[in-house]
């Protein structure tokens, strides 16, 4: 009879964009129930141990986040296994680091360094605009936030900029990043997460997926559904800085140029 959700994951079901070695042990750290999907997030203790060598073993990881060391959003999280998802700002106060939960080209997370200034807001798609049952309009977002009073003209795939400190949708420009051709996207899914382009066209199927088409930067267009979007900026305007690579995808051709001119190969 089943009891109830697994507490535990084997290191080799752990999704491939944590890095984690297949034959460093059995194990590996399950995220907690969060705002983020267990294949789309990483436990901080993950990010303290694997990525940012803050810890050598688990149990240091678990004594760094009781003393209230790390932030996300803004918010002080004891549990060593808190999920950490895309746009996620991840804080560690008394070292003065700060780093956006970001994709690249293959797939990985990266843990990319900002500001304090560009640390002080995260971008939020908008996945859910309705009523509830008090009469109370309300925008709901990838990383389960739940607005009160949108702009009534905030609409489903749109992003917008949310202060982390208060949690609204912040004023001015660039706060309301609108889902149409032309904007900057990011994609967060499929076969091309981790690009950085723009919006070409929309291919609307009733019934099925709907398709749109995205040109990068180099010249490069590819095609994938329109739920694998995020929306990032408008024109030429990009809302967050981006990591090494500016979502640009290289072949392999490309790549052992690259390192042979910097002498790794």
């Amino acid at each position: 009879m089943v009891r109830g959700p697994k507490k535990h994951l084997k290191r080799l079901n752990a999704p491939k964009r944590w890095m984690l070695g297949k034959m460093e042990g059995v194990w590996a750290p399950k995220p907690s129930p969060g705002p983020h999907k267990n294949r789309e997030c990483m436990p901080l203790s993950i990010i303290l141990r694997n990525r940012l060598k803050y810890a050598l073993t688990g149990k240091e990881t678990v004594q760094i986040v009781m003393e209230k060391l790390v932030k996300v959003d803004g918010k002080v999280r004891t549990d060593n296994n808190y999920p950490a998802g895309f746009q996620d700002v991840v804080t560690m106060e008394k070292s003065g680091d700060r780093f956006r939960l970001l994709y690249d080209t293959k797939g990985r997370f990266v843990l990319h360094r900002v500001s304090e200034a560009e640390a002080s807001y995260k971008l939020c798609r908008v996945v859910a605009v309705k009523t509830t049952a008090n009469k109370v309009p309300v925008a709901v977002t990838h990383d389960g936030r739940t607005i009160r009073y949108p702009d009534p003209l905030v609409k489903v795939n749109d992003t917008v900029k949310v202060d982390i400190a208060s949690g609204k949708i912040m004023a001015g420009e660039g706060s309301h990043l609108k889902f149409a051709p032309g904007c900057q996207v990011m994609l967060v899914r499929g076969h091309n997460i981790g690009r950085v382009g723009v919006l070409m066209h929309v291919e609307k199927h009733e019934g099925s997926f709907d398709i749109v088409t995205v040109k990068d930067s180099k010249g490069h267009t590819f095609s994938t559904r329109l739920n694998n979007l995020f929306v990032i900026g408008t024109g030429s305007k990009v809302e967050i800085s981006l990591p090494k690579g500016k979502g640009i995808k290289k072949n392999i051709h490309e790549e052992k140029a690259e390192a042979i001119a910097r002498g790794a190969l």
